[in-house]
């Protein structure tokens, strides 16, 4: 069954300017037409849920089109699955770290908020993050380099 692109944003709710993107990047693909509306098979929707799922993960579309067989079926590697989330759990770590940091903050007896050590330690963690990423460093590095900032 075929559905045009109104219809396919109705159901899935991602927008049309979306839709044509994402066929542009091969992520998606056009049945035909139908006067001038894309035509697409009604596999797409599953198409765009995976693709949502893996945007939702941290993803990349290079990454999720990589996941995909040219018919748009999922291909996906355990692998890839596992890296990811571990990807996460490192993520979490350092937003548990950082609420813990702003939660001991807040409730800090410290006269200023600078005068706390916890924070201060959390403020230099995350110059040293930001200035990796200003310096162009690539994401690896830039972990390390925050974590050796903190050891100080």
């Amino acid at each position: 069954m075929n559905l045009d692109i109104a219809e396919v944003v109705q159901q899935s709710g991602v927008p049309a300017s979306t839709l044509r993107f994402y066929e542009e990047r091969g992520l998606i693909a056009s049945s035909g037409r139908r006067g001038l509306r894309r035509l697409f098979d009604a596999s797409v929707l599953q198409t765009l849920a995976l693709i949502a799922v893996g945007r939702t993960a941290g993803f990349s579309l290079d990454e999720i089109a990589g996941m995909l067989t040219p018919g748009g079926q999922p291909d996906i590697r355990r692998e890839q699955l596992s890296a990811k989330a571990d990807e996460l759990d490192l993520i979490i770590r350092r937003l548990g770290a950082l609420r813990d940091g702003l939660r001991h903050a807040a409730a800090c007896p410290a006269p200023s908020h600078m005068e706390c050590p916890k924070f201060r330690r959390l403020v230099k963690v995350a110059v040293a993050r930001y200035s990796a990423r200003e310096a162009g460093l690539p994401s690896g590095l830039r972990s390390a380099r925050a974590r050796s900032s903190s050891n100080d």
